[in-house]
């Protein structure tokens, strides 16, 4: 399914020149970066120098539908119009600095790398943000490289800026994976609007004999493959999807995007006659987070992944040791990974079809059959997506808002290995290098909860300068061994 409830992001180019340098400089390397990039970028013709050309190249790219801006001193450029584009443009802006070659270094030099040091220091004076990429002084094709890595970047920050997140809670009592506070979602310029379950019912209830129904559930058994889903249960999952759809249609207000957060239970089967797990891997698989247990900053970790990526994503548990008998027998000598830097990372059945192996189908879910139907022949229980997930290189990473209302995040990349799990669920065998040491000097004491989301594949890099732009602090990672976490005793 293609993702449609991310940004599209249309990048505006606008050069700008210090006065004392001559304007046809910047403006003939702003051509040699339109030349250089490969994706669509939108040239600025109005070349800032002073506050009124400011004013105009910010009215000239919104005109033209821009939401990012990638903002370029090919020559030394003024500190205070080139800043002020960030206040006056509704998107994030990155800068970028031209390196010398393209000339002589009499009439040809722009002095642009020392412009970026009075860019920055501008900037912060003003606390504005703007985006700086690792090394922003560069040739035409280093900038184009740039500029598509910015794109990720811009994208995640503009979903997140329009984003509003749906609850149907309450939250689960006595499960303080989710229980934190809202504050931080306002901090990023997120909305919330929380729901209980109990008007989700009712809304779900009013659907029942929705005319889509059927053309829902043929997709749905498309999908799946003939002997891989209950057939009796396809009306009720159908009838569910059309209900978070078109409640996200109705209630997303001024906001352009929405991701839910939803209690699946313990009331949630009994009452509305299955799992919901299918249901939010599909909506997911769209670009929909539909996090389990009411985790909203779960569902926030993952459209943020899904903004970066471009693909689709999940959430699933930090869950169970790898036994060391699969270990030794799957692992050990066929990958470079100790038992502890090995995990299984489960949830019920949220994982997209797309990222689960070819043997996978809808089931029902074992610890609530055993709970809520004394473990007999399953009937509302039914509805999870349970599989191994495939092979593939992986994120692990989330952002959250601890107790005391500070936003913090972690990031660590590895791989889904090829390993049968011999379990129940949407599982796998992960991997992380010294996850041993970043479980228990960053998870557990930095009081992180039992979820993280997973992005497929490696997006550590984009992940962290779009942390970085949303202003979180503290962006812990796996450390290496020779990089030892404070907390980490040197005696050991």
């Amino acid at each position: 399914m293609q993702l449609t409830n991310i940004p599209e992001v249309k990048l505006g180019l606008v050069a700008v020149s210090r006065d004392c340098f001559p304007v046809a400089l910047s403006e003939k390397r702003r051509a040699a970066v339109k030349a250089a990039c490969s994706g669509e970028l939108y040239e600025c013709p109005v070349t800032v120098e002073n506050e009124q050309g400011m004013l105009k190249a910010v009215e000239d790219v919104k005109a033209q539908g821009c939401n990012a801006l990638v903002v370029f001193l090919g020559n030394f450029g003024p500190e205070t119009p080139e800043t002020l584009i960030a206040r006056n443009f509704d998107g994030p802006c990155m800068f970028v600095a031209a390196a010398e070659g393209d000339g002589d270094l009499i009439n040809g030099r722009g002095d642009a790398y020392c412009g970026m040091l009075n860019c920055s220091y501008n900037l912060g004076m003003r606390h504005l943000k703007g985006y700086i990429p690792e090394y922003p002084v560069g040739t035409a094709e280093d900038v184009a490289g740039m500029i598509a890595g910015f794109v990720p970047i811009a994208r995640a920050v503009i979903g997140v800026k329009n984003l509003k997140i749906i609850t149907f809670g309450p939250r689960p009592q006595d499960f303080f994976a989710c229980n934190a506070p809202i504050k931080g979602l306002y901090e990023l310029g997120v909305e919330v609007e929380e729901n209980s379950e109990l008007d989700l019912l009712v809304s779900y209830r009013e659907h029942a004999g929705d005319p889509r129904i059927p053309a829902v559930c043929a997709e749905m058994a498309a999908e799946m493959g003939e002997g891989r889903y209950y057939p009796d249960l396809g009306e009720r999952m159908a009838q569910f999807e059309l209900t978070l759809l078109d409640w996200a249609e109705k209630h997303k207000g001024a906001r352009k995007y929405v991701a839910f957060a939803d209690k699946c239970w313990p009331a949630f089967p009994s009452q509305f006659g299955f799992e919901p797990c299918y249901v939010n891997s599909r909506l997911v698989s769209r670009g929909i987070p539909v996090a389990c247990e009411v985790d909203i900053y779960g569902a926030l970790s993952e459209y943020i992944g899904m903004c970066v990526s471009g693909d689709t994503v999940t959430l699933l548990d930090i869950n169970n040791s790898v036994p060391a008998r699969l270990w030794a027998e799957q692992i050990k000598g066929k990958f470079d990974y100790q038992l502890t830097d090995t995990f299984m990372g489960f949830h019920c059945g949220n994982t997209p079809a797309c990222k689960l192996c070819a043997d996978r189908a809808v089931k029902y879910q074992l610890i609530q059959n055993r709970l809520l139907e004394n473990g007999g022949e399953p009937d509302f229980t039914r509805g999870t997506l349970e599989g191994d997930i495939a092979a593939s290189d992986i994120t692990f990473y989330r952002l959250q808002c601890d107790s005391d209302g500070n936003l913090r995040s972690y990031i660590a990349q590895g791989e889904v290995l090829p390993v049968a799990t011999g379990s129940f669920g949407g599982i796998g065998v992960f991997a992380i290098p010294e996850m041993g040491r970043f479980y228990r000097h960053v998870l557990i004491q930095k009081r992180y909860p039992h979820h993280g989301a997973v992005a497929f594949g490696h997006y550590g890099k984009a992940l962290f300068e779009v942390f970085k732009f949303l202003g979180i602090q503290d962006i812990a990672y796996n450390q290496p061994k020779s990089l030892p976490y404070p907390t980490e005793n040197p005696f050991r």
